[in-house]
């Protein structure tokens, strides 16, 4: 891969997801946040059959993934976009932020009215900003791992 625009983009209900791509979804997910960031945590909360699944893929191989999460089941009166993840080998081309702007955006199609909100790692925190986000509140340890929440406010039609 060269580059993230040779990404081709699913966002995908979890009840359409096939076996192989769950399982692919499966390994990205506990490759980094378990193994490489060495931290052991329940990975299926129970969220996703709830949640829609943004999955970037070059050719057959998943390289990145985040869950979007509907108003209500994290945060009250906010959606959110979680379990934000590139493939080691596809990092350094800007995919991250090519997976959260697209995350983003498939977010406010989903859920116009809300407000998208996160918990962000704290060494992310200004990409988040970059992306709009504002932090709210002091940081916290998450599963072991600082962290923020933060918030990016809707955009109203007479601020678009």
């Amino acid at each position: 891969m060269e580059q993230a625009s040779d990404v081709t983009w699913k966002l995908i209900p979890f009840e359409d997801l096939t076996v192989h791509e769950l399982y692919q979804i499966t390994i990205l997910r506990e490759r980094v946040f378990v193994v490489e960031q060495d931290c052991v945590y329940l990975d299926a909360d129970g969220a996703d059959p709830d949640c829609f699944h943004l999955c970037g893929y070059h050719q057959d191989a998943l390289v990145a993934y985040l869950r979007v999460v509907p108003p209500g089941l994290k945060y009250a009166n906010a959606a959110s976009v979680g379990r934000v993840v590139t493939a080691p080998e596809a990092r350094g081309m800007s995919l991250g932020k090519t997976l959260m702007k697209q995350g983003l955006e498939a977010t406010e199609r989903l859920y116009p009215h809300h407000d998208i909100k996160i918990s962000g790692q704290c060494y992310l925190e200004r990409f988040y900003r970059n992306l709009g986000f504002e932090a709210q509140g002091e940081t916290y340890l998450e599963d072991g791992i600082p962290h923020v929440a933060m918030l990016r406010r809707r955009t109203t039609e007479e601020e678009a």
